[in-house]
């Protein structure tokens, strides 16, 4: 009986891992020679340039760290909880970048997050909401980045350890959260939001950075948009959970993707900031506000906004609290001295240009993270409110300052319970940013 049983286990083994092989095996497609020019019609470049800029291409596709690289060349650093990860470069030089790619191999990449070569990309790469694009989006995005400069860059090596250093390991990934197939209109909704959707569940991924991930780096489903960290900042949630005190209605949402900054919530800055500034602010006006109605939608906009008049006079009344005339509050004094000359607003509401920090995701979060990263960093001119920039406190403010002037305004401008631990969190945060180019002069 005991061998029987060993061999019926052993038998059903091997059955799996047959049926794991031949899920997990690709072919290597053809090598092509790279498309001249020419086989592209400027219209479809065009298009093309539309869906990369709608997709942050270059974004996550050009080296920052150390000497800058050339836009798409690839390179860019990846920290993950698995080991840091250097992107593909995805010009069309034959030796490092993807000039000897076929359409089909290029589609092939971007549906299934397999190579030409038959390679499993790590889902670093987000093929899991690339799936979801058309084909027409996938021919244009193929024919602009063919018509980009031949850049020859060869990419870091990843640092991932072994086993997950093997490629295979990725089809066990995707055997357990990968559903490909491209997206599909929802016949409840209109075309309006149907466009939003499947520009931020595909190619725009919002889901990337603003879902929570569980311990295998997959998006937690049950979770979509309720917000994560990414790169040292907080994305905040994009639903329901959202905590600021003024709703993002579809308004407030379009002025902030299309011009960095919203009258109610403030500037992009951090990670964020070159998605409306480089990106979105160059695509077709109505994709933008199709994102827009999306999001009003998945952030239940209507309901919420009912209440945002009284929420509004509340903030503004907790905003000038404290500010005018003598103030014993030591936590008080050093907020008016470094923060509250740009930040003080005696209307009824914001003046755009002077965000209130009241209505501010930063001090709604459940931590600081993101109001201690704008307190370092600052924000340039070519940040959040075109032309408007604010200063690096990096060296004006100790991290014992930045902590009591959190702690300040957290309990003087939210609702909530006061942050633990601020000082050392100032700390933690700090160092993060110490070699940032915003700080390397101070």
């Amino acid at each position: 009986m005991i061998k029987r049983f060993l061999a019926g286990a052993a038998a059903v083994g091997t059955v799996a891992g047959l049926g794991f092989l031949y899920y997990a095996w690709y072919p290597a497609l053809a090598p092509v020679t790279p498309p001249a020019a020419g086989t592209f019609t400027p219209e479809q470049i065009e298009r093309g340039r539309i869906v990369a800029a709608e997709g942050y291409c270059a974004e996550c596709h050009t080296r920052t760290d150390g000497t800058p690289g050339p836009e798409l060349a690839g390179d860019y650093r990846m920290e993950t909880p698995f080991g840091a990860i250097h992107s593909s470069n995805i010009t069309p030089d034959v030796e490092t970048g993807i000039g000897t790619w076929s359409e089909a191999a290029f589609k092939r990449a971007m549906r299934l997050g397999v190579s030409r070569e038959g390679e499993h990309l790590i889902p670093a790469f987000p093929y899991d909401h690339f799936t979801k694009m058309t084909d027409q989006d996938l021919s244009d995005l193929y024919a602009f980045l063919m018509t980009r400069p031949a850049v020859h860059l060869a990419p870091r090596p990843n640092e991932l350890p072994f086993p997950l250093s093997l490629r295979i390991m990725q089809a066990g990934w995707k055997l357990m959260f990968f559903s490909p197939g491209a997206y599909k209109p929802d016949p409840s909704h209109d075309a309006l939001w149907n466009r939003g959707a499947y520009l931020a569940e595909g190619n725009a991924h919002c889901g990337a950075c603003h879902t929570p991930r569980n311990f295998m780096g997959a998006e937690k489903k049950g979770s979509q948009y309720d917000g994560a960290v990414v790169d040292n900042w907080i994305a905040p949630p994009l639903n329901e959970h959202n905590p600021t005190p003024t709703t993002w209605t579809e308004d407030e949402l379009f002025q902030y993707l299309r011009f960095g900054v919203a009258p109610l919530h403030g500037p992009a800055g951090g990670p964020m900031s070159p998605v409306p500034h480089r990106f979105l602010s160059t695509v077709p006006e109505e994709d933008v506000h199709a994102i827009a109605h999306y999001y009003a939608d998945v952030d239940h906009a209507a309901e919420r906004s009912k209440h945002d008049a009284a929420a509004l006079a509340l903030a503004m009344e907790q905003s000038r609290a404290g500010l005018i005339g003598p103030n014993p509050d030591p936590d008080a004094k050093l907020y008016q001295g470094a923060c509250a000359a740009c930040h003080y607003n005696a209307a009824p509401a914001p003046v755009l240009g002077r965000p209130d920090l009241a209505l501010n995701n930063a001090l709604w979060l459940d931590e600081p993270t993101n109001l201690f990263q704008v307190m370092l960093h600052g924000l340039t001119a070519e940040e959040g409110q075109s032309g408007v920039a604010m200063p690096s406190f990096y060296n004006a403010l100790s991290d014992a300052d930045m902590a009591r002037i959190a702690a300040y305004l957290r309990r003087t401008r939210t609702t909530l319970p006061p942050w633990t631990d601020l000082e050392k969190k100032a700390a933690a945060i700090r160092s993060t940013v110490q070699s940032s180019p915003v700080n390397s002069s101070h």
